[in-house]
């Protein structure tokens, strides 16, 4: 059984800067695209960034210029560097990839529990 596992949430100050991490394990053939999704009170799933098994990134356009997003295929792990934090930020954040588990499955996507990151003074 696949899955993903974030760690790295908590509470900073605005302008503070947090590096979340998203590691895959179990019964894995392949990872396609991976990245991160934001949840708000109240608000709907939301897109942070994705990547690329090759490393093209995508970001949402409130994130652009604040957020990284890498990954280390080796190590089946997509991390979320964030630097100059907004209190609007806040929300649990999900880690999501497609993963195909067998060599000839068709793969589906996969989404971790979640991490909250409270940002506030």
């Amino acid at each position: 059984q696949a899955q993903l596992v974030e760690s790295g949430g908590g509470l900073v100050q605005p302008g503070g800067s947090l590096r979340l991490s998203c590691a895959a394990s179990g019964r894995i053939f392949s990872i396609n695209d991976m990245g991160w999704y934001r949840q708000a009170p109240g608000k709907e799933r939301e897109l942070v960034a994705r990547i690329t098994t090759g490393g093209a990134p995508n970001y949402a356009d409130s994130v652009k210029g604040r957020f990284t997003v890498s990954r280390d295929n080796a190590k089946k792990t997509v991390y979320l560097q964030m630097n100059s934090l907004k209190p609007e930020d806040s929300a649990v954040y999900y880690c999501n990839a497609f993963m195909v588990t067998t060599r000839f499955g068709d793969g589906r996507d996969y989404w971790g529990k979640g991490t909250l990151v409270t940002v506030s003074s």
